[in-house]
């Protein structure tokens, strides 16, 4: 006697799992720029200029020799690209650091150490191995002196805004440009060695000074 049982339906077959979502090219060119131009500073810093190469930093950032050359052909086009790049995003982390700085007699001091960790940060080593190159390198030279004049006039209008100073008034821009090349040499000093406790008292010392030049008074380390 034939069975009423039916026979069981094929099992279905598995819902196929959704396409990974496609990064658009755009994007994907965006990060790849982005892994060269930071491959390229920690170059920069670990090995100096004459240790950095196209071909080093293409195999560091697991990017193509030829998606490398297409973006950036020449080694001076890749670092004056880098060097920008990281001087932006650190400008970006000026900014947020400058939200948390103290108001009143300590700001001054506070400004100064953000002002010091900028100049002895990666970025100010990547840039000074630029300086150096630039020297005797014409084209590379021409090619750094409107990037440094940039940079220059934004880390000065940032130091302006963050002392809270008037630079209409007599001496004021000096005292401003005259911290810059303090934190600057300060920066450079920090390459060659851990410098950190007699910048401490520089700083301290530069402190007590801008304040009362800008309230007009003489120095005093009784002021702090």
């Amino acid at each position: 006697m034939r069975s009423m049982t039916t026979a069981p339906a094929p099992a279905a077959a598995p819902a196929a799992a959704p396409a990974a979502a496609r990064v658009p090219q755009e994007e994907r060119t965006r990060a790849m720029r982005q892994r060269l131009l930071e491959a390229t500073v920690d170059c920069l810093v670990e090995r100096g200029w004459s240790g950095t190469s196209t071909t080093l930093v293409s195999k560091r950032a697991g990017v193509s020799r030829g998606a490398q050359l297409h973006h950036f052909p020449t080694k001076n086009d890749l670092v004056l690209a880098a060097v920008a790049h990281v001087t932006e995003v650190r400008g970006a982390d000026l900014a947020a650091a400058a939200r948390e700085l103290p108001s009143g007699r300590r700001r001054t001091r506070a400004v100064l150490e953000m002002l010091a960790d900028h100049f002895t940060s990666p970025v100010f080593t990547a840039a000074l191995e630029l300086w150096v190159a630039a020297r005797t390198d014409r084209t590379l030279h021409q090619a750094v002196g409107p990037l440094e004049q940039r940079i220059g006039r934004d880390i000065h209008r940032h130091t302006v805004e963050l002392l809270g100073v008037d630079e209409k008034r007599p001496g004021v821009r000096e005292l401003v440009q005259a911290t810059l090349d303090l934190v600057r040499g300060l920066g450079l000093a920090n390459t060659i060695g851990d410098d950190a406790a007699r910048r401490k008292r520089i700083l301290d010392e530069w402190a007590r000074t801008l304040d009362a030049r800008l309230a007009d008074e003489p120095p005093s380390k009784d002021k702090r």
